[in-house]
């Protein structure tokens, strides 16, 4: 059945839409190769200029296609990232209500689950690359902005070796949401030894293909930053109420 006859409830522009993005799936078209152009795709799909070009802006604004100008230009494929990907979320949590705090539990639901995978599936080379990252951030992280770099890094790594897609892309996700550093979140000399010593457990379980031992490190260390956003909030809340 056809796009345009299983979605009927639709606009013209966003049926479009659809069928263009069927069809860059299924040609498997590599970011920054040349889809078509607007003349090309104005005759085959029979519509008026204004229609696809609202079709062009929906799948812009998907991040799937991109405009590139002058002789030999056209319609260009782009590849969706998290960071579009998270933008979204957070509107949509904002609108919805849904807090800060919830997001940070999100993470202290995923990120166990990716450090066990990680323990029974990640190898030799992801493990050297956490050790790599702890020492960097015992020597090379003076800054603030440094460290929490370092940090993502450290995470990605683990969610790279456990070997799930999917929830490695909720991880990336949740992590640009829920850092805690956007909301004025500081790491102390404390703070910043325990995260250090943190990742030296979770490598040790991932070493020893230890998931349960693992997933409790990673679920203890991701409560620690739960722990920070309510004490900060905490003291916000009391700054403003003095």
């Amino acid at each position: 059945m056809s796009v345009r006859n299983s979605c009927s409830w639709l606009g013209k522009s966003q049926i479009i839409a659809m069928e263009l993005l069927a069809e860059i799936s299924e040609l498997q078209i590599e970011p920054g190769q040349t889809f078509a152009t607007e003349a090309e795709l104005l005759e085959r799909f029979d519509v008026s200029r204004p229609t696809l070009r609202e079709s062009i802006r929906i799948l812009e604004s998907q991040g799937v296609l991109g405009q590139r100008p002058g002789p030999g230009g056209g319609l260009v494929i782009r590849r969706p990232t998290l960071e579009m990907l998270a933008r979204s979320l957070s509107i949509y949590f904002r609108f919805n209500g849904v807090p800060f705090s919830a997001v940070v539990r999100a993470r202290e639901v995923i990120e166990p689950a990716l450090a066990a995978h990680a323990a029974m599936l990640g190898n030799e080379e992801d493990f050297d690359a956490m050790r790599q990252s702890i020492e960097r951030m015992k020597t090379g992280c003076e800054s603030q902005e440094a460290f929490v770099a370092e940090n993502r890094v450290f995470h990605g790594i683990v969610a790279g070796a456990s070997g799930d897609s999917v929830l490695e892309t909720f991880w990336g996700t949740m992590s640009l949401l829920a850092h805690g550093e956007q909301h004025g979140v500081r790491y102390t000399a404390g703070n910043r030894e325990h995260v250090i010593a943190a990742h030296e457990e979770i490598l040790f379980a991932c070493l020893n293909r230890d998931p349960a031992a693992a997933s409790a490190a990673m679920a203890d260390h991701v409560g620690e930053l739960e722990h920070l956003v309510r004490d900060h909030y905490q003291q916000q809340k009391a700054v403003t109420q003095v």
